[in-house]
């Protein structure tokens, strides 16, 4: 709570001056992104997944090493999901009814594989049947890292992976 002093005909309010990257949750408001409709992601999604949305801080608190906008405007990242106009639907059925070929692996940016599987009728339909739970299990994506535009709302997998960077819990031995 910030107490107001009066000197004289002017009111003196004391502010809290802190970097932007150090605040915490209540201490900004955001204002919500322009979503695409198309793929239900903000706009300004990056490749790395990651969108930028303009925030304002709450009253009393002073933004520094902000964007150079004011005092109490900032820019903060948020997660989002990069994707490039492969459709997952559209994989699916090529891969359900044309997989055989490679035209699914074709459209996905996989030239290699998709002449593969042409040349030997889609690895004699077993590659197919593969390739039918891989995108549909969304674990084949498109070849650019970027995800499929996904036009529901619906349940999506999302794959956790481990690497070097992974902290793994010691566990406690009873």
């Amino acid at each position: 709570m910030f107490i107001h002093k009066t000197i004289g005909l002017y009111t003196y309010e004391p502010s809290y001056e802190t970097n932007c990257s150090n605040l915490l949750m209540g201490q900004y408001l955001c204002l919500p992104p322009d979503i695409d409709p198309k793929t239900q992601q903000p706009r300004s999604c990056q490749k790395n997944n990651v969108a930028k949305v303009l925030c304002k801080t709450i009253h009393g608190i002073i933004c520094k090493h902000g964007t150079g906008l004011n005092e109490t405007m900032f820019e903060k990242d948020i997660d989002c999901e990069y994707t490039n106009g492969y459709s997952y639907e559209t994989a699916l059925l090529l891969s359900l009814f044309l997989g055989m070929f490679g035209i699914d692996r074709f459209y996905l940016g996989y030239p290699a594989i998709g002449l593969a599987k042409l040349c030997t009728l889609g690895f004699m339909f077993l590659g197919q049947l593969i390739d039918i739970i891989l995108i549909a299990l969304q674990v084949v994506g498109p070849a650019d890292g970027s995800h499929y535009v996904i036009s529901y709302f619906g349940p999506k997998l999302t794959i956790l992976r481990k690497n070097n960077d992974t902290f793994i819990m010691p566990q406690d031995d009873w």
